[in-house]
């Protein structure tokens, strides 16, 4: 059972989620969080493991998994889970609390505080959020750019209070401020707290790159702390609303012969359980969903809630069905929200990792079959290698080459590429052309196995530099080439005037952005390697009392700026050899460094 279970977790999605173990009676043991389902599922399979993990392995017989759009969702969504399912290994806390939220009140002049109770009287919340210290610093932020009142029972005054005398509050205990005007600002903070915060950022990015370059590092910081405390809210909270309505969020995905439907639960404003359903559907594309609602809700006994979210609208046969099935009918809906509408992601998304755990343990022979079809392939493409290329101004150009088999990774396969042909310039063209001389110049010298099928990132352009090159080696007729391009997910062949255009979901399109999409990660993450060696000295070398011997020191010691960021002043001063001062402003520089690095690669 173990090397099942070992196997298994192996084939999980590297996003965030929640994992769940289960013992022989299908019970939930334990419920925990991942970053990476598959790094921390397979750890409880692999290597030395202390006895409490032991005993837990053990005892566990199956697990299954909820992917999340992010970390952050993982988190609560543990909590949720939790609370509901009372796994015996989790830690029991009888009277836990849940995450803490920002209220806005419902007064003629609101307060704006965090709180973990809701109350309903009109007040708006923002939220959940797990870490209460950000939120501390968050509602510090707001305070210090809009003078909000402070006072827990409003009542007018003959006098404004030191809040007010030192700029903090805007007193409107003794009407220094209209209630119309206080409203505005009462709206602001309502948008900023929605996730609307682009044009604070870019206000607070911009006072903090010039407190950096005037050496202001206690301002700078000030100003990089509030940057990190909006970042919660970039992925505002989508798995509680604080709603009494009961909701189904129903998505599903499509390859082959399998047909993999998920649903997610949301009752009394949380999300409570993920049902996956995995179906050898031989129907078509279009009577899958209608056919899966019925039968599900058509059950007997079969609760069903007062909204059904659904990616398509299904025909009026199916909402007949509900209006004639004796309870109330539920109401039938397209996402248009974002809080719904990243639930329903959420539910495409853990039906496609199920079906990717499928088409890795089986393989998707039926889309490459469609995919020969499509393109006319002389065979079919069970081996495809793609290309990306990745550059910053012509500056460290790489390529990847990654490569499928029966639409699966076979990541022992895959080569980075220094590109040396471009001078410096930024040419795609060139730099395609010579990546693909490079490998198969290199395969036909060493007699290795060519693949079906190259796929290029690009469009017209690109397939004709690669096919240049094809023509060149002799192989035209013995590997096919295709481009994906992104703008429109339109294919390209060589000497064709027209794109092929295959319908959003078609099977053999999913095998193709697969690997188109892993190998622009390859590259990338090969690219941002190489730049970051660029920076690191003079980046150091710009702080007051580091010179070129202190920043290689400090670097060969801590390997990164991020590795000396998170040293103690005591450690950076004695590794350096320099005062506490300058190990002071050099830490204070790296923080402010560090974050708009982070900033800019965002944009």
């Amino acid at each position: 059972m173990s090397d099942e279970l070992k196997e298994k977790a192996h084939q999980l999605p590297e996003e965030s989620g929640v994992y769940a173990m289960r013992d022989k009676k299908g019970t939930a043991i334990y419920i925990g969080k991942a970053k990476s389902l598959r790094a921390r599922v397979s750890s409880y399979f692999t290597g030395e493991k202390d006895m409490k993990t032991r005993f837990l392995v053990e005892k566990t017989v199956d697990f299954d998994v909820i992917v999340t759009r992010t970390e952050f969702e993982a988190l609560v969504l543990e909590n949720s889970l939790i609370k509901k399912h009372l796994p015996k290994y989790n830690i029991d806390l009888k009277d836990g609390k849940s995450y803490p939220v920002i209220r806005i009140t419902s007064e003629r002049f609101p307060r704006v505080f965090r709180t973990r109770r809701i109350v309903r009287d009109g007040s708006i919340y923002f939220g959940p959020y797990p870490n209460a210290k950000s939120i501390d610093v968050y509602i510090d932020m707001i305070y210090k750019l809009y003078q909000l009142r402070r006072c827990k029972v409003f009542r007018r005054r003959d006098k404004p209070c030191l809040y007010h005398h030192i700029g903090r509050c805007s007193a409107p205990c003794v009407n220094k401020i209209s209630e119309e005007e206080y409203g505005k600002i009462i709206r602001k903070i309502k948008v900023m707290l929605s996730g609307k915060t682009i044009g604070i950022k870019k206000e607070l990015e911009k006072q903090m790159r010039e407190a950096a370059a005037q050496l202001a590092f206690e301002r700078a910081g000030e100003f990089r702390d509030a940057l990190k405390s909006l970042e919660f809210l970039e992925a505002e909270q989508s798995i509680v609303d604080f709603k009494d309505e009961t909701k189904d969020y129903i998505d599903y995905v499509a390859s082959g012969r399998y047909a993999v439907f998920a649903m997610i639960k949301m009752r009394g404003g949380q999300i409570v359980d993920r049902e996956l359903y995995v179906n050898e559907y031989a129907g078509l594309a279009a009577e899958a969903l209608p056919e899966f609602l019925i039968q599900y809700y058509g059950q007997t006994g079969r609760e069903i809630p007062s909204r059904i979210y659904l990616p398509e609208r299904p025909d009026r046969l199916v909402e007949r069905f509900f209006a004639e099935n004796g309870n109330s009918a539920p109401k039938l809906s397209i996402p248009d929200k974002k809080k719904d509408l990243v639930i329903q992601e959420m539910a495409r998304q853990n039906a496609g990792a199920e079906l990717d755990f499928l088409v890795y343990k089986e393989g998707d022979r039926p889309a490459l079959a469609m995919l020969q079809q499509v393109l006319s392939l002389p065979s079919i493409p069970r081996r495809i290698e793609g290309f990306d290329i990745a550059q910053l101004g012509g500056r460290h150009t790489v390529a990847s080459m990654i490569s499928f088999v029966d639409g699966r990774p076979d990541r022992a396969a895959y080569r980075h590429y220094k590109i040396l042909g471009t001078g410096g310039e930024v040419n795609d063209f060139k730099a395609i052309a010579e990546v693909v001389a490079r490998r198969y110049q290199r395969l036909l010298n060493e007699e290795k196995p060519l693949p079906n099928l190259i796929l290029v990132d690009g469009g017209r352009g690109q397939v004709s530099a690669a096919w240049g090159v094809l023509e060149a080696l002799n192989l035209n007729d013995k590997i096919s080439l295709v481009g994906l391009a992104k703008k429109n997910e339109e294919l390209w062949q060589p000497d064709s005037s027209k794109a092929v255009k295959l319908p959003e979901g078609d099977p053999g399109l999913r095998v193709l952005q697969y690997v188109r999409d892993e190998a622009h990660r390859f590259a990338t993450s090969r690219n941002q390697r190489l730049r970051a060696k660029d920076v690191k000295l003079t980046t150091l070398e710009g702080v007051p009392g580091i010179g070129p011997a202190r920043s290689a020191k400090l670097l060969g010691q801590y390997k990164s700026l991020e590795g000396i960021y998170d040293r103690t002043l005591n450690e950076i001063a004695k590794t350096a050899g320099v005062g506490m001062e300058v190990a002071e402003t050099l830490r204070n520089f790296l923080g402010c460094a560090l974050e708009v690095k982070k900033i800019d690669k965002t944009q």
